[in-house]
C-alpha cells in the first residue's frame, strides 16, 4: 500500500504568514511571558494584513519586525513583488475580549482554564529515528535541504553578468510516497515530488513561440538535473543507512511538473496563518483536531495541548509501550482538565498491555491541565518562530539564546530558552517501570 505526505518551504504563502504570525508572539513573549497573543495573518502582492487580539504589557514594533523577517525568508527584491523593504504592512490588532480573559485566567496558574474548547492529538510510530512518519520526514528533509543550497548560492546555479547566482527562490513545495507492507512498515520510496520556485534564468534566442519552449524546455531540464544530482544527494547523505536502502532504480521523480515556476510566493498565491496544519504534525497520519498552532500563546490548549500530545505519545512510543501511537485529549474552555484522554495504538501495543490501560495510565503520569503543559514544556517562552517552518514535530529539542530588540527598546533584550521541549523522550524510564516493561 502506498502513503503520501507532502511540506512547504518557508518561502510558501502560509508558512510566510505562519511565520509572521509567530515572530510577533515571540516578540511579545520576549518582553511579557504572561502576554495572551492571538494573531492572524494574510500576505500577498505587496502587503501584508495582521489581525488578532493581544493582552500584553509589551510593546512591539509591528512593522520593523516582519520587514525583517521576510528578507530573512529570501523575499528581498522587487522581482518578487513582494519583498520586505517595500510592501504595505496593516495592522489591525486590539485587545483580547474580557469574556474569554475571565474564563482562563485565575489565581493560581496550574489551575487556569483552557483557552477554547475542542480535541488535540499527538502521534508518534517508530519508522524513524525522530518518531515521525517516514513520509513526512522526508518531505521536511527535501525542502530544509532545498533551503540550505538556496541560501549557501553554490550549487544549482547560472551565470548572470558574469557572476555565479543560485536560480532558487524561496517558495518550494515537497511530496514523498513510501510504499507500506501489511506490517505497517516502509518497504521503499515509491514518489518524490519537487517544485521549486526559480528565476528566469534561460531566455529565448528570438521572440517565436518555439524559441520560448526550448528556453523553458532547457530550464526545466538543468533543474530537474540539479535536483537529481545535488538536492537528492544531499538529503541522502542525512538520511540512516536503513532508509538510505529504501531507494532504488524504481523510483519515480517529478521536478516542477507543471512546468515553469518564476512566480510565486505571497505574490502568486495569497497567505493566510494556520492553513498548512497536517504539514505541521504529521503528514495525514494519525488525526488532527482542526485547531492551528501559529500566532498563538499556549494558554490556547490548540498549541499546547497538541505538543503535550506528541510529548507523551513520543515517550510511550521510545518505552516500547506500542510501535505506533495516537493519543487524544478534549477540553471545555474555562475548565482545566481534558474532558476525556484516548489512546489508539493501531494493534501494535506491546503483549498484554490495553489501549483503555494506557489512557489510564497517562491520567495518573501527565498533568494535563494548561497551566502544568504550560510549566512542564517551558511554554511560556519565545520559542516560536522556529516551529512555523517544516513542521512543529519531530524535531531537535535544544537550548539557544536569542536576542530581540528595536529601536523602542532601551537595551537587547536577550533570552536563553530551550525549543522543540516537547521532542524529549525524557520520561521513557519512568514510563517502562510503570507498565513493567524491561530497560
Amino acid at each position: 500500500m502506498l502513503f503520501t505526505s507532502e511540506s512547504v518551504s518557508e518561502g510558501h504563502p502560509d508558512k510566510v504568514s505562519d511565520q509572521i504570525s509567530d515572530a510577533l508572539l515571540d516578540e511579545f513573549l520576549a518582553r511579557d511571558p504572561q502576554s495572551h497573543v492571538a494573531v492572524e495573518t494574510l500576505c500577498t502582492t505587496g502587503q501584508v494584513v495582521v489581525a488578532g487580539e493581544v493582552r500584553s504589557g509589551a510593546y512591539v514594533d509591528i512593522q520593523n519586525t516582519i520587514r525583517e523577517l521576510i528578507k530573512e525568508i529570501g523575499y528581498d527584491r522587487g522581482a518578487y513583488r513582494f519583498d520586505g523593504d517595500s510592501l504595505g504592512i496593516l495592522s489591525a490588532i486590539h485587545e483580547q475580549s474580557q469574556d474569554i480573559n475571565r474564563g482562563v485566567s485565575r489565581g493560581s496558574a496550574l489551575e487556569q482554564g483552557a483557552g477554547d474548547q475542542g480535541m488535540m492529538f499527538g502521534y508518534a510510530v517508530d519508522e524513524t529515528e525522530n518518531y515521525m512518519p517516514l513520509t513526512l520526514d522526508l518531505s521536511h528533509l527535501i525542502l530544509r535541504e532545498l533551503a540550505e543550497i538556496r541560501r549557501e548560492g553554490k550549487e544549482m546555479t547560472y551565470y548572470r553578468k558574469g557572476k555565479l547566482k543560485t536560480y532558487l527562490r524561496p517558495d518550494a513545495k515537497s511530496q514523498v510516497t513510501v510504499e507500506y507492507g501489511d506490517d505497517r512498515t516502509p518497504k521503499r520510496i515509491h514518489t518524490i515530488v519537487v517544485s521549486t520556485q526559480h528565476d528566469d534564468f534561460i531566455q529565448p534566442l528570438d521572440e517565436t513561440v518555439q524559441a520560448a519552449v526550448r528556453a523553458d524546455e532547457e530550464m526545466l531540464a538543468k533543474i530537474r538535473k540539479d535536483v537529481e544530482e545535488v538536492l537528492l544527494p544531499r538529503v541522502m547523505a542525512k538520511l540512516p543507512e536503513k532508509i538510505r536502502n529504501l531507494f532504488d532504480d524504481k523510483l519515480i521523480l517529478h521536478v516542477n511538473p507543471t512546468g515553469k515556476f518564476v512566480l510565486g510566493g505571497p505574490h502568486a498565491d495569497t497567505g493566510v496563518t494556520g492553513r498548512k496544519i497536517i504539514v505541521d504534525t504529521y503528514g495525514g497520519r494519525g488525526a488532527h483536531g482542526g485547531g492551528a498552532f501559529s500566532g498563538k500563546d499556549p494558554s490556547k490548549v490548540d498549541r499546547s495541548a497538541a505538543y503535550a500530545c506528541r510529548y507523551i505519545a513520543k515517550n510511550m512510543v521510545a518505552a516500547g509501550v506500542a510501535r505506533e501511537m495516537l493519543v487524544q485529549v478534549s477540553y471545555a474552555i474555562g475548565v482545566a482538565r481534558p474532558v476525556s484522554v484516548f489512546v489508539d495504538t493501531f494493534g501494535t501495543a506491546a503483549p498484554g498491555i490495553t489501549d483503555s490501560e494506557i489512557a489510564e495510565k497517562i491520567t495518573e503520569m501527565f498533568d494535563l491541565r494548561p497551566g502544568a503543559i504550560e510549566e512542564t514544556l517551558k511554554l511560556r517562552q519565545p520559542i516560536y518562530r522556529e516551529t512555523a517552518s517544516y513542521g512543529h514535530m519531530g524535531r531537535e529539542p535544544k537550548t539557544v539564546t536569542k536576542t530581540f530588540g528595536s529601536r523602542y527598546d532601551e537595551q537587547p533584550i536577550v533570552r536563553e530558552v530551550e525549543l522543540f521541549t516537547w521532542e524529549k523522550t525524557d520520561r521513557v524510564e519512568e514510563i517502562k517501570k510503570s507498565f513493567g516493561l524491561k530497560k
